[in-house]
């Protein structure tokens, strides 16, 4: 597997926001936490969620319930540094959830130019466990070492609200539903007794080679073995058989382009969002890579 570390930080130079940038120099150790979270506060709104197209397909500036995962995703990469941003995040998410402990799955826009039409479509009064999960699972990330977060009833409310939704699944879900459920799974497997007999029966919904093509999605879109455990030695990694991991990593280190970056298999939506895309799936495939000995 060959994977051309020299030519990524011209690449980020060239297609990359600040941000990606600043985490990527801090995953290969140049960077540090006040760097990214100086980049990540241009996002940030008064109220304490997060906009302005942190979330690469919704271009509005208000607080969104889908910029979460990213924010909660740069709040992670600083570990051990906390950051009293993190709580002030569980505390809008707070005031945006519904009743039943949901988050809805986007709230209305205030400038509907350059996002995707599934977020200008969201209802803002039905609770979302796509992205009540992937947020919850993010946040739990952030929890594993800042404590403030980890006893935040936000966050007791979400995933509460997780485990009934996912344990009511009677079908299969569609492939993002189904990747961002099992991440939250796996997320809160060693402190909630339910999720290890959820995670085992979801993932009997995942096609022995790990490629679940994404219903409604672009031409070809679908989700890889990486994409639903990227990391070695979690329990949602158990779901695959090894080969099938051993083959994804050469398919993901073969994936970089000549540019030095990623591409991504899904619509393009604005100019701005697809640069912006490559720049932070870049940043995860390195992640990825290096976390399973590859580079």
């Amino acid at each position: 597997m060959n994977v051309n570390l020299a030519e990524v930080p011209g690449f980020m130079a060239t297609h990359a926001r600040v941000l990606d940038r600043r985490c990527y120099d801090l995953l290969m150790g140049d960077g540090d936490a006040a760097g990214v979270l100086a980049a990540l506060e241009g996002y940030r709104n008064p109220d304490g969620g997060y906009g302005w197209g942190l979330e690469p397909d919704l271009r509005s500036p208000e607080s969104q319930p889908g910029a979460a995962l990213h924010a909660f995703g740069a709040f992670e990469a600083i570990a051990p540094v906390t950051t009293p941003r993190a709580v002030a995040l569980c505390d809008w998410l707070d005031s945006v959830t519904l009743p039943d402990g949901g988050l809805p799955f986007a709230l209305p826009l205030t400038v509907a130019a350059g996002t995707a039409p599934w977020w200008a479509g969201g209802d803002p009064a039905a609770s979302s466990l796509q992205i009540t999960s992937v947020s919850a699972a993010a946040a739990h990330g952030v929890a594993a070492h800042d404590p403030a977060v980890a006893a935040h009833p936000w966050l007791d409310r979400a995933t509460r609200y997780c485990l009934d939704a996912i344990e009511a699944l009677d079908e299969r879900p569609h492939a993002y539903v189904l990747s961002f459920a099992l991440h939250f799974l796996d997320a809160v497997y060693d402190t909630q007794p339910r999720a290890a007999g959820l995670l085992k029966r979801l993932g009997g919904h995942i096609p022995a080679d790990g490629r679940m093509p994404v219903e409604g999605g672009a031409e070809n879109e679908a989700l890889r073995p990486l994409d639903f455990a990227p990391l070695p030695g979690r329990p949602v990694r158990e779901l695959f058989d090894p080969e099938v991991i051993a083959a994804d990593l050469v398919r993901l280190a073969g994936e970089q382009r000549d540019d030095g970056g990623w591409d991504v298999d899904f619509a393009r939506i604005s100019p701005a969002g697809a640069l912006e895309w490559r720049g932070a799936v870049t940043v995860g495939a390195v992640r990825t890579l290096r976390a399973n000995g590859v580079i």
